[in-house]
């Protein structure tokens, strides 16, 4: 008799996922100024509510691609890792996911980083960069470093001259329970070095809004969950960008 534990290591299916989607966005959007791209978010045991997203989002159309913000599992399980990636397999566009403070939970780190990657990364869309990072303190108890601003420093140190524009996507906010607020001004003074810093987005809360955390313009647009039934969608313009909360 074989028995399987339910935090094993052992991927079924695509793994990389991340890193493959990156390449199919970066080629398909190269020398390109305006684009759209959608943002999920804590699509955690609602597996109806997120194949739905997914079939809206193929059905509206118009998107280049979608970042999903983190909180895949709700139990940092091997199986709801691989059931969240084969829903969003769907998407008729590439994707990429961040890692949640629920993805860390038992092996949850350690699978997200098979499936998907590494918990910090970055990626061009045209003219614009994405910085995608880890958040979550908490889970860590403050002793990893994250926000990571090595990470942070070395994109800037080698930024591409053609990079004009900033976009920063992350779990947990500044001032949620997850991050690490002792460093959110400096936190936010790493992202104001970034070429154009536009917004930012983010998940966790389970709610819409819209923050300017550091009174500094710089929005921060929060994503609900997939139990509510929505998703943003943004628009970027060579010289603004428009943002719509999408139900379904």
């Amino acid at each position: 008799m074989i028995e399987y534990h339910p935090y094993d290591l052992d991927i079924d299916g695509e793994t990389e996922v991340n890193a493959r989607n990156i390449q199919r966005i970066e080629t398909a959007l190269d020398g390109k100024k305006e684009f759209s791209f959608a943002v999920i978010s804590d699509t955690q045991r609602w597996y109806d509510e997120t194949e739905d997203a997914v079939a809206d989002m193929n059905e509206k159309g118009g998107i280049d691609f979608v970042v999903h913000t983190g909180d895949l599992s709700d139990f940092g399980m091997k199986l709801e890792f691989e059931k969240q990636r084969d829903i969003l397999n769907g998407l008729s566009v590439p994707y990429v996911c961040l890692l949640g403070n629920h993805d860390c939970l038992a092996t949850g780190k350690e699978v997200f980083n098979r499936i998907f990657g590494e918990e910090n990364f970055s990626f061009t869309a045209g003219d614009v960069l994405f910085i995608c990072l880890n958040t979550n303190a908490l889970e860590f108890d403050y002793s990893d470093a994250i926000p990571d601003f090595s990470f942070l420093e070395k994109l800037l140190k080698n930024l591409s001259p053609d990079i004009r524009r900033t976009i920063v996507a992350m779990h947990a906010g500044p001032y949620s329970e997850q991050f690490n607020n002792n460093v959110a001004r400096v936190f936010q003074l790493y992202l104001r070095q970034f070429p154009g810093l536009q917004f930012c987005v983010y998940g966790h809360g389970h709610s819409i809004q819209v923050n300017d955390f550091f009174d500094d313009g710089i929005l921060y647009y929060e994503c609900t969950c997939a139990k509510k039934r929505a998703y943003l969608r943004f628009t970027l313009k060579e010289n603004e960008y428009l943002y719509e909360v999408v139900n379904y």
